[in-house]
């Protein structure tokens, strides 16, 4: 049988941090008082079945991080309380709704210790949550009477646990960091942009570039970077765009656009992941991104800086394991189709996955007839696409896939008419805005005129594809945090590689410098920074946690998520 959680509310008040232990009736048993280290100290004695409950993740674990230690469990009340507070399945949660002071954005993850010990008991940080210890206590007893009274408190329950491993692990990603090598993105730069550009000054191929599009344009003086000076100088060519996206500018033929489009890419890479950023984001061999849990309403994350979610094929070669080890680079193959077809119960369209590529397997059961139609047909689903090929190759799904495809359609009905939806796990979509329910109600009025029913329409048309894709990234971003609660669980349990071999990661800090541990994650792939002699073990560990956040989630229910699995000394992709 497994034993009860023990939970320890930390907190902080004028002489330091504060522990408050409570028993499964949330009594208060015992309280310690120390600073930093001591809570450090006691996080790494504590039994595995202890919760550390805090304010915010992001404000208090790096600093156990710190000084080497790591938390086994956690349960982070601020992201804790956004989920119980809007779901569908709380619905007599009004204590937990009126605690306003917990609806706060989250901390950046700092590498020192904040100045929590100046708090009162009560008082709110710089987060804008409470840090002290009673305040956290109160939120945490109104989450457990939330849950209790929920309509499935189990599954409510997992995502809290989910939520809260996904903050931990966000912190622990920045500490340890992505494997990063200066050289090879300096070379990646050298070789694309030319030598790097004094300050202010443009890199050579973008400024060469640039020369040739304002010849081809016939103006010298063209202005490329500001989309409507830009527009005003293709029209005067006849290249009568309406924006200066890749797309709509690639439908055009004119001596301007091949070099301007290479314009745009230089330019953007430049920008985002030039000399610059490698300065700021990529020190001492390691890129530390700092990643926000929960960022996106679905529940995907978000990232304040660094761009975590968005690393650029073109330098992921610069992603490099230290000497002695390896990466483990692994993403699954179509999580949401995958997703969607468990959460419905659709058997015909798990049997089209599974042990294959989903796509091909709709070409061989000839419900269309490319993988490229049935990429477009299920995109088109699962985002509410209407129109072209989208449109067209639709219709072929719900006539193979009705269950499938019922319940994206039900979500997005119910948008369309302005409900909300709910994740496998509870998370539910946000209510409509004032705005849009003005935009309806004018459509009813009866002096309502043409122009006010189609600004209904579109509105409602809107919120039916936000809510039809709710379901499924939501639910998709669940699994994606049982994978790596469950992996991050089977990592902890491999051994240490011995520091007298001189073997070390010292670059990924003092909690993992000399074991494997995951250092990337974006959606669906993950990458595992691992002793060479770990590499096939910490593979299947990564295979064995999507089998198992496929059980945790959705049971029996026969379908796989097949990884493409890569151990390689960098993470360059095909």
């Amino acid at each position: 049988m497994t034993a009860p959680p023990r939970w320890r509310v930390v907190g902080a008040d004028g002489s330091g941090i504060v522990v408050v232990d409570l028993d499964e009736d949330l009594r208060e048993t015992g309280r310690t008082r120390g600073d930093v280290v001591d809570l450090a100290i006691a996080a790494s004695a504590a039994p595995a079945t202890t919760r550390w409950v805090w304010s915010d993740t992001a404000r208090w674990y790096p600093q156990l991080l710190a000084h080497g230690v790591t938390a086994a469990r956690g349960h982070d009340l601020r992201l804790c309380h956004a989920i119980l507070r809007d779901s569908a399945w709380t619905p007599e949660a009004s204590d937990l709704r009126g605690a306003v002071v917990w609806d706060a954005a989250t901390a950046e993850p700092s590498d020192g210790a904040p100045a929590l010990f100046d708090l009162d008991d009560g008082e709110a940080g710089a987060v804008g949550v409470p840090n002290g210890v009673d305040a956290a206590v109160d939120e945490f007893r109104r989450q457990r009477a939330a849950l209790a009274g929920s309509t499935d408190p189990a599954r409510l329950e997992l995502l809290l646990a989910a939520e809260s491993a996904g903050a931990l692990i966000a912190a622990e990603l920045h500490a340890a960091g992505v494997p990063w090598s200066r050289e090879v993105h300096e070379g990646i730069l050298e070789e694309t942009l030319g030598g790097r550009p004094a300050a202010g000054e443009l890199a050579p191929r973008v400024r060469e570039l640039g020369a040739v599009v304002r010849a081809a344009l016939g103006d010298p003086a063209a202005s490329l970077d500001s989309q409507p000076k830009l527009l005003r100088s293709l029209h005067r060519v006849g290249v009568l765009a309406e924006s200066t996206s890749r797309w709509e500018l690639a439908r055009f033929d004119h001596p301007a656009i091949g070099p301007l489009l290479q314009y745009k890419k230089l330019t953007r890479l430049a920008n985002a992941n030039g000399w610059t950023w490698l300065d700021e984001w990529a020190r001492g061999g390691r890129f530390r991104p700092v990643y926000v849990p929960g960022g996106v309403v679905t529940g995907r994350w978000a990232s304040s800086g660094g761009g975590a979610l968005q690393l650029p094929r073109q330098l992921r070669p610069a992603v490099r394991a230290d000497p002695g080890w390896t990466l483990i680079v692994a993403d699954v193959a179509q999580l949401e189709p995958r997703v969607l077809a468990a959460m419905s119960g659709d058997r015909a369209l798990a049997e089209a996955a599974r042990g294959r590529d989903l796509y091909d397997g709709l070409v061989e059961r000839g419900i269309v007839d490319s993988r490229q139609e049935a990429k477009i047909a299920m995109l088109g689903a699962m985002y509410g696409a209407t129109t072209g090929d989208s449109g067209r190759l639709v219709p072929a799904l719900r006539r193979a896939y009705p269950r499938a495809m019922g319940l994206v359609d039900e979500a997005a009905r119910l948008g369309a008419e302005g409900g909300v939806v709910t994740t496998w796990l509870g998370r539910t979509s946000p209510g409509v805005s004032d705005g849009w329910r003005d935009a309806q109600g004018r459509a009813g009025a009866p002096d309502a005129t043409e122009a006010d029913r189609a600004r209904a329409r579109r509105s409602a048309g809107d919120r039916g594809r936000f809510t039809r894709n709710f379901v499924v990234q939501g639910t998709a971003a669940e699994w994606a945090l049982a994978w790596l609660g469950s992996l991050r669980t089977e990592l902890a349990q491999l051994p240490a590689v011995d520091a007298a071999s001189g073997g070390e990661a010292t670059a990924s800090g003092p909690v993992f410098s000399r074991r494997a541990h995951l250092c990337f994650f974006l959606h669906d792939e993950i990458i595992v920074h691992a002793p060479l002699g770990q590499a096939d073990l910490v593979a299947e560990a990564v295979r064995r946690s999507a089998a198992r956040a496929t059980q945790i989630l959705f049971g029996a229910f026969p379908l796989d998520f097949p990884l493409d699995l890569r151990i390689a000394p960098d993470a360059t992709k095909d």
